[in-house]
C-alpha cells in the first residue's frame, strides 16, 4: 500500500497544500497482527473525514496529501527524536504510540516497538511523508516564489487525558506566530471567525511537529495547523459524518482559503 494520496488541483493550481497525517485507519501487514485486533477496527484516534472535509480544495486548486496509514503505526505529526512538543505537564501520545487517547493498551503482550522498530518505522513511514511534502513545497515555491503549508486536524471534543474541559470549536496553531507571516495569520483569524464557533489561536495547540518543521516565513514558506472539534462536522457521538454540519464547515474553510490565496498574492 502506498504511504499517502497526492490529491492534484483541477484547476489552475496556487501556491498552497493541504496536508492530512492523521486520517489513515491502515496498518502494514509486517506489524498488524502485533495490534491489539479489536481497537484497529476503527483506531479511535484517527481524524474521521477529516480528508472528506477537505475535498473541496483541489477544485480551488490546492493540491493535497493524505497519510494511509494510523498514527498508530507512527505519529507523523510528532517529534522524530521523540521531544515533547508542549513542557506545560499536559498528557501527549508518544511517536510511536502505546495507548490510546483514552489509556487504553494498542499492543499485545510482548510487542510493543523498541529502538530499532522506531528506527524502521521512521525510514519505512515517516520520512517519506517529509520528503513528499517537502518536495511539492519546493516546487510551489519554485514557480510562485512562495508557499504555504496547511496541516489539518480534528480531535474529540472531550478528551479528559490530555485536557478537563471541552475543547474550542477551532484552534489555529503557528507556534506563536513563528510558522507563518502575520498577514497570513490575521486572514485566517479573520475568515474563522464566526458567532457559531469559539475559535482559540495557540491554545490548546500552537501546532504541531509538521507544522513547526515546515513553517520558514524567513524563506518565503509558511505554515499553518488547524486543529478542530469533531463535533463540529460528525454527529452527537462523534462517530459518523453529519452532512449539515460538515457544510457549514466546509463554506468557513472554503472563506479561510480565498482570504488565504488573496494574502499570499500581496507578499
Amino acid at each position: 500500500m502506498s504511504l499517502y494520496n497526492l490529491i492534484e488541483p483541477k484547476v489552475d493550481k496556487v501556491p498552497i497544500l493541504i496536508s492530512v497525517p492523521h486520517c489513515g485507519t491502515d496498518f502494514p501487514e509486517e506489524i498488524k497482527s502485533g495490534y491489539n485486533d479489536e481497537l484497529t477496527k476503527a483506531p479511535d484516534d484517527t481524524d474521521w473525514f477529516v480528508d472528506k472535509l477537505y475535498d473541496f480544495a483541489p477544485e480551488m486548486g490546492i493540491a493535497m496529501i493524505t497519510a494511509n496509514y494510523s498514527r498508530w503505526v507512527i505519529d507523523l505529526n510528532r517529534d522524530p527524536e521523540s521531544e515533547p512538543l508542549y513542557n506545560d505537564g499536559r498528557i501527549i501520545t508518544d511517536l510511536c504510540p502505546t495507548t490510546t487517547f483514552a489509556g487504553e493498551p494498542i499492543y499485545k503482550e510482548g510487542h510493543m516497538p523498541g529502538g530499532k522498530e522506531i528506527e524502521r518505522r521512521l525510514k519505512e513511514y515517516y520520512w517519506p511523508y517529509y520528503t513528499k511534502i517537502d518536495e511539492i513545497l519546493s516546487g510551489l515555491k519554485a514557480e510562485f516564489g512562495k508557499v504555504l503549508f496547511w496541516d489539518a486536524h480534528s480531535i474529540r471534543q472531550y478528551v479528559p487525558l490530555i485536557r478537563d474541559e471541552v475543547f474550542p470549536d477551532l484552534i489555529l496553531g503557528d507556534n506563536n506566530e513563528m510558522t507563518a507571516h502575520k498577514n497570513l495569520i490575521n486572514a485566517s483569524l479573520d475568515a474563522l471567525s464566526t458567532k457559531r464557533l469559539k475559535l482559540e489561536h495557540n491554545y490548546p495547540f500552537r501546532g504541531g511537529h509538521l507544522t513547526r518543521y515546515f513553517g520558514k516565513p524567513q524563506e518565503n514558506q509558511h505554515a499553518l495547523q488547524l486543529e478542530m472539534s469533531k463535533i463540529n462536522y460528525m454527529d452527537n457521538k462523534e462517530l459518523h459524518y453529519d452532512e449539515e454540519r460538515a457544510g457549514h464547515i466546509r463554506s468557513l474553510l472554503q472563506d479561510n482559503f480565498k482570504a488565504l490565496i488573496e494574502t499570499l498574492n500581496t507578499l
